[in-house]
């Protein structure tokens, strides 16, 4: 049974840092793509950043370019994005996926196959 589980959420002060993590388990997925998405009540799930199967590509919304940064270790089939110069507009559920590809098409949500259960990210001003 194929399970992702993220962690890391919580409540902040604008400025501050955190940093998610998704662990995966159930199969291998260093061959996929992997992404965050974020999404508040009433509104889609949007692309945060997304990472290809090697980790040599990397890709980000606009919002969070130059704050966010996505890595991941295939030896612990985990994923983790680094958030720092939080902004309350930032605050949502978090979920990471793992892509139908390799490196392609990572920022579109339809192509992820598996999802995280999410979490929590809270921004206060």
């Amino acid at each position: 049974q194929v399970q992702l589980v993220e962690s890391g959420g919580g409540l902040v002060q604008a400025g501050g840092s955190l940093r998610l993590s998704c662990a995966a388990s159930g199969r291998t997925f260093s061959n996929y793509g992997m992404g965050w998405f974020r999404q508040v009540p009433g509104n889609e799930r949007e692309f945060v950043a997304a990472i290809s199967w090697s980790g040599r590509g990397t890709y980000y919304a606009d919002s969070v370019k130059g704050r966010f940064t996505i890595s991941r270790d295939n030896a612990k089939n985990t994923v983790y994005l680094q958030m720092n110069s939080l902004k309350p507009e930032d605050t949502a559920v978090y979920y990471c996926a793992v892509s139908q590809n390799r490196d392609y098409g990572l920022g579109n949500v339809n192509l992820y196959n598996y999802w995280g259960q999410g979490t929590q990210v809270t921004v206060s001003s």
